[in-house]
């Protein structure tokens, strides 16, 4: 993403800096340039003659004035000056710089090496959960992030269907349900029914019962656990009966999984298996470089005798037992997850002697691009894309697997790969809770006590009714934003409705979940996320939308198209607005040119609380531009032109960082 103003303000911060290197004669020297606090201190400024003073022995007013007299005659500089002790401020040409926001984006400059970011990762066992939600919209919003700063990333969402999720759900189909993979079809079929006539969800909403029913049918009697014990074993060995109704169970799960990421927008590139990574002996090539190299070693005496185990820095806290080795294989020769994970990373950044194969996933498709899976062997199909070979790679995985992800990272560093080690990026977060008041709202038969009522939030427990799927989530935002959208415009056509409803529902709920800080757990309210006012995305659609109207009605009242409204805005001179106004003017302009600068600091940092920020700051400024300074009621043509390019360059921006959040705008609120 590079706007034409960050193109100017790139193209002048180098010219800057080269007229101070040449006046310095350092062609190497650093050149700080910064953003003034206050815009009547100018737009760009740089205290560099505060440092050159001492190095060149004169005073720094003196090659202040230097450097200013060099910048004078630059494009798209209107004046320079020196200020305090030897300041050098800029101001930038507003006309030509509001002429260049309003041309058309500039395709991004694509930068070399691929990205992964791996996110979601849902046990294929039962329905998503509120908790996931999080995690998607942080992934996601990374991907778009990434991909409008010029990456090329792929997005990728590991399927654990070996694991013990999996597995209880195949002994509840078997032992509590009494069926077998055709009997389960037929319960795939009524879902997928269920689903089409809009009756309620798929199959994974039927698991969800189920499971919450097997634990304690285990606890009724120890002896069962056998069950779990031979169902794993099945499932990792891939043949017979049981292993086929779990890999039914994982890919109709994922079929549902993917259907309800896709709602809020949510996409993936490629789903890789667990199942696929033992067919494709991926943990045997990882294990015998990981002995070759020491990396891991056979520990002969203590609880790890008979384990093949990891030696960690004894500044790197451990587990709950703060262990400072960890077991990579068990004594009964078993991989822990942790092993396996090291496995997975090294294919992501190339770094096995073996690949996948690959197919497209038939359960689900996206009418307008391609989702794959991986492959058994010789399953695949010879035509695919390339995946994994790296150059980084984000793991998006919650807070209480920081400890893991560290591990993993040292597995690659102790094997020699400190650049992948180092390019293993854990974007870890906290997890998502629920207000009493929503709490309430989606399970009325909820019974808190006074004290859990006057509680900032409620832990997720399944079993007191406290574990939310992301669908009914989703559902009941949509119904209540359909409310809204009624009450506001009664005429709107019952299709029309719906439609905005849900791009005002996901905005509300992508903007939830990304307004809070990755440290902090998310209270999820309902009634807070839809709210028109305050930091909510729905506030800031409006903005937008608002700005849309002004447009509308301007085509109206000159009896042209919007588009030719919007068509004659490059002819809008700055110059037209009243001297004592420019200023407040300049500083909404100011503030839609600091998008991409946000972007990259979310990024730089994983904290895209920063970019919910940044696009509240910019719906705020707009509303009050808008109740400030008229647009379809000032009376000189002029001025209005020029208010209305400046409005519709700060809704185009505020659009921008909606979309990399994610959140659509929709046509009218």
């Amino acid at each position: 993403m590079r706007t034409p103003m960050h193109d100017l303000f790139s193209e002048l911060k180098a010219a800057v800096a080269d007229a101070v290197r040449e006046v310095a004669a350092d062609p190497a020297l650093g050149v700080p340039i910064e953003n003034p606090p206050d815009p009547k201190l100018g737009d760009l400024a740089t205290p560099v003659a505060l440092g050159l003073a001492r190095t060149l022995r004169r005073p720094p007013r003196e090659i202040a004035a230097q450097i200013a007299a060099r910048l004078e005659a630059l494009p798209g500089i209107a004046g320079v000056e020196v200020a305090g002790p030897g300041f050098v401020n800029l101001r930038v040409d507003r006309g030509a710089a509001l002429r260049r926001l309003l041309e058309p984006d500039r395709p991004t400059a694509r930068r070399p090496g691929k990205l992964v970011v791996e996110h979601t990762n849902i046990n294929p066992n039962k329905a998503a959960h509120i908790g996931h939600l999080r995690n998607a919209v942080l992934g996601d919003t990374l991907v778009r992030c990434l991909r409008a700063l010029g990456h090329e990333v792929e997005i990728q969402n590991y399927i654990d269907d070996t694991g013990v999720q999996v597995a209880d759900v195949v002994v509840a189909l078997r032992e509590l349900a009494g069926l077998d993979e055709q009997g389960f079809a037929g319960m795939v079929e009524r879902a997928e029914q269920r689903v089409a006539e809009g009756r309620g969800g798929g199959i994974d909403h039927d698991l969800w019962d189920l499971y919450a029913r097997v634990s304690a049918w285990y606890a009724e009697d120890a002896a069962r656990e056998r069950h779990r014990a031979e169902t794993l074993a099945a499932l990792e060995h891939g043949e017979g009966d049981i292993a086929r109704l779990g890999a039914r169970v994982a890919r109709e799960v994922v079929r549902c999984h993917l259907r309800t990421m896709d709602r809020i927008g949510v996409r993936y590139d490629l789903l890789p298996k667990e199942s696929d990574i033992l067919r494709h002996r991926f943990w045997q090539a990882a294990f015998e470089r990981l002995k070759q190299t020491g990396a891991i070693r056979l520990s002969t005496e203590g609880k790890t005798a008979g384990c093949w185990v990891m030696n960690l820095p004894h500044d790197e806290e451990g587990d709950s037992e703060h262990e400072y080795e960890k077991v990579i294989v068990r004594s009964n020769g078993v991989v822990t997850y942790v092993g396996k994970d090291i496995a997975y990373q090294m294919w992501k950044f190339g770094l096995l002697d073996r690949d996948f194969d690959y197919r497209p996933f038939a359960l689900f498709r996206y009418p307008d691009a391609s989702l794959w899976e991986t492959a058994p062997p010789g399953e695949g199909v010879a035509d695919h894309p390339p995946f994994g070979g790296a150059s980084r790679v984000y793991n998006v995985i919650d807070v209480r697997q920081s400890y893991l992800q560290r591990v993993v990272q040292r597995g690659l560093e102790v094997q020699g790969f400190t650049d992948q080690a180092r390019e293993s990026i854990h974007f870890a977060y906290e997890m998502v809770a629920l207000s009493p008041r929503t709490a309430l709202e989606l399970n009325p038969e909820l019974e808190l006590d006074d004290d859990e009522r006057r509680r900032p939030f409620l832990d997720m427990s399944g079993r007191r009714g406290l574990g939310v799927k992301a669908d009914d989530l989703i559902d009941r935002l949509e119904a209540k934003a359909l409310e809204e959208v009624r009450s506001r415009d009664p005429g709107l056509s019952a299709q029309d409705a719906q439609r905005i409803a849900h791009d005002v529902a996901c905005g509300a709920l992508r903007y939830y979940m990304l307004r809070f800080t990755r440290n902090k757990i998310v209270a999820f309210d309902i009634d807070a996320a839809l709210a028109f006012e305050g930091e909510t995305g729905p506030y800031a659609q409006y903005a937008c939308v608002r700005v849309r109207r002004i447009v509308e009605k301007l085509s109206e009242r000159s009896g042209i198209s919007a588009d030719e409204v919007l068509a004659g805005l490059p002819e809008a001179e700055f110059a037209a607005i009243p001297p004592d106004q420019q200023l407040d003017h300049w500083s909404l302009v100011l503030l839609a040119t600091r998008l991409p600068e946000t972007v990259r600091a979310a990024v730089d940092h994983l904290e895209f609380a920063t970019l919910a920020r940044y696009a509240f700051e910019l719906a705020q400024a707009i509303n009050a531009f808008y109740h400030r300074f008229p647009v379809i009621r000032e009376p000189d043509e002029r001025t209005r032109t020029a208010r209305l390019a400046i409005l519709v360059v700060a809704a185009r921006t505020l659009e921008r960082a909606l979309a990399l959040m994610g959140v659509a705008v929709p046509p009218r609120m």
